[in-house]
């Protein structure tokens, strides 16, 4: 061996430099990762990077060159990212302070910019923070509480989302959506404020789809009357006796169904309420 390594020596140490060389030039990437190379401090190109009309598997993934010593290569995520927000306090146009709860999901599709702009992913998501929180605060400034219970709640966060997204744009990265987890009032005087005078809207809106309804009836039942008024008017035109003669059955009626058939009464026998009981004549 001793003589192998003596005759061989300047070959195999030249056959471990290119080895390492070759080794160190390799750069392995992942589908779930897209790789900056930076020379001299500076990014100059990606590896497997983002494209959304290009299918998974056919992105650039897998082994890469580099040169070895002069370029260092920095691994970004490609996936979709959360950037959870921390509860902050908001106060809507109706001057109610809100505590919200809210989350963004966005994807880096340009590497090179997060690179130079934010430096890492960890940098990145500590400068977008303070945008979604600074955006979030003036969209909801703009809306009272209630636009967060109904449909305009889906507004709202789509307007958040494409301001956040135009300002993420100088990083690098690309916004897909934010959603709010939860809108609360703060415990205390102010939410038990806002319980009474939400109780006092909804009692005043009670009571005026019961005043509204009540002038419906009225306006019906006049209605109503005016219609059966001309019924019998027409009605009396057509027979004045026959309708003389209902009535009168009708006053007999309602006359002795008070009493439960133990009414008396004590008239005279022409008298006019009775006439009807004589017959024509």
């Amino acid at each position: 061996m001793e003589s192998i390594w003596q005759a061989y020596k300047g070959a195999i140490i030249a056959v471990g430099i290119l080895l390492a060389l070759t080794f160190s030039s390799m750069v392995i990437v992942p589908e779930t990762q897209q790789a900056v190379v930076i020379r001299t401090g500076e990014p100059v190109r990606t590896i497997n990077r983002f494209k959304p009309d290009v299918p998974f598997g056919q992105t650039g993934a897998g082994v890469a060159w580099r040169v070895p010593l002069i370029e260092q290569v920095q691994m970004v995520d490609r996936r979709v990212l959360d950037l959870d927000m921390e509860r902050q306090q908001v106060l809507s146009n109706d001057q109610q302070r809100l505590q919200v709860d809210a989350y963004a999901r966005y994807r880096i599709i340009d590497p090179v910019r997060m690179v130079e702009r934010a430096g890492t992913e960890e940098q990145l998501e500590s400068a977008l923070v303070p945008i979604l929180t600074s955006v979030l605060r003036q969209e909801l400034g703009r809306r009272p509480f209630a636009s967060l219970i109904n449909a305009e709640r889906g507004t709202a966060m789509q307007n958040i989302t494409t301001v956040f997204d135009r300002q993420a744009r100088q990083y690098g990265a690309q916004v897909l959506d934010v959603r709010i987890k939860r809108a609360d009032l703060p415990e205390g005087r102010p939410l038990d404020a806002a319980f009474i005078r939400m109780e006092t809207d909804r009692q005043e809106e009670a009571a005026a789809i019961r005043a509204a309804g009540q002038r419906d009836a009225q306006i019906i039942q006049a209605e109503a009357q005016a219609e059966a008024a001309r019924i019998y008017a027409d009605a009396y035109g057509k027979d004045p006796e026959f309708y003389d003669f209902y009535r009168a059955m009708e006053s007999y009626r309602r006359t002795f169904e008070q009493g439960a058939g133990e009414s008396s009464m004590i008239l005279s026998g022409d008298n006019e309420y009775f006439r009807q009981f004589g017959g024509r004549r």
